[in-house]
């Protein structure tokens, strides 16, 4: 494909359907991969940034945005199998820088285990390797019941809202419509299979943590409890090549919450890779 300076839109095709994609920048590819309940705009406030060091593909993903519905339950694997569908389809050398934010964090992880020489280095961000508490995962079970027959009513939107954002934040209009707008954007039904498929039931990513070859950084917030900056640095402790950054003022969605400091993290991880 043609790198380019103005965006384009693309669709690539793939096992779960149609990934729509918008392309931008110039040098080696980047794939940026959002989490739940937003989509590709989610990465609006970083984009000029990284546009200036790489194209980025920034993605919907699976059964959000412009891409196609989920109709069915998948995995964390299969979306790395996505991945490596969509490297494939942008020709070049065959490899990507990969950006990913939660759950594209966890399916960047996955892909750098399964599909090593698609991937050039791995930034994951807000993305913890432990399966949900069984407790938060029944409350989930119930919530996602809900959503598949009522859709995103507030107040479950309200509490993806206390999950995304601290606080503060989650009375910050324009932060909260990132997610509200992603949410009715495509279908009820879509949006509780990925939330069956990519939360309730992921699985413990531990054992992946070794096999992963490709220079690394993982990120946190400084207020998400389960992926604190002690446990983000015991997971990095078993990726050969990583290093950790915490952004302050930060839960989960961090491309919102703070886009001017993680797009200087994940330009200057890139500026190393290129030095070397």
């Amino acid at each position: 494909m043609e790198h380019t300076d103005a965006p384009t839109q693309t669709r690539f095709r793939t096992s779960l359907g149609d990934i729509a994609a918008t392309i931008v920048g110039r040098g080696p590819y980047a794939l940026l991969w959002h989490g739940m309940f937003v989509d590709g705009e989610s990465w609006a406030s970083v984009v000029d940034e990284l546009a200036a060091h790489r194209t980025l593909v920034v993605i919907d993903g699976p059964g959000y945005g412009a891409s196609s519905p989920l109709t069915r339950l998948s995995s964390i694997e299969e979306c790395a199998e996505v991945g490596a569908q969509i490297i494939e389809q942008l020709g070049g050398d065959g490899r990507v820088d990969w950006v990913g934010a939660a759950w594209g964090g966890h399916v960047g992880m996955a892909a750098a285990a399964l599909f090593p020489r698609s991937i050039r280095s791995l930034i994951a961000i807000s993305s913890p390797v432990e399966p949900i508490d069984p407790v938060f995962r029944i409350k989930l079970i119930i919530a996602n019941q809900i959503l598949a027959r009522f859709g995103p009513i507030a107040h479950l939107r309200h509490a993806v809202h206390d999950a995304q954002l601290i606080p503060a934040h989650a009375k910050n209009r324009a932060m909260t419509d990132v997610i509200d707008t992603a949410l009715t954007r495509v279908s009820r039904q879509s949006v509780a299979a990925t939330l069956s498929s990519f939360i309730i039931n992921r699985a413990d990513a531990t054992h992946r943590l070794p096999r992963i070859g490709a220079p690394t950084l993982l990120v946190a917030g400084d207020d998400r409890g389960e992926w604190t900056p002690e446990v983000m640095e015991a997971a990095a402790a078993l990726i050969p090549d990583a290093r950790t950054r915490v952004i302050t003022g930060a839960r989960t969605l961090i491309t919102v919450e703070q886009p001017a400091a993680l797009a200087a993290e994940i330009v200057g991880f890139w500026e190393a890779l290129d030095a070397e």
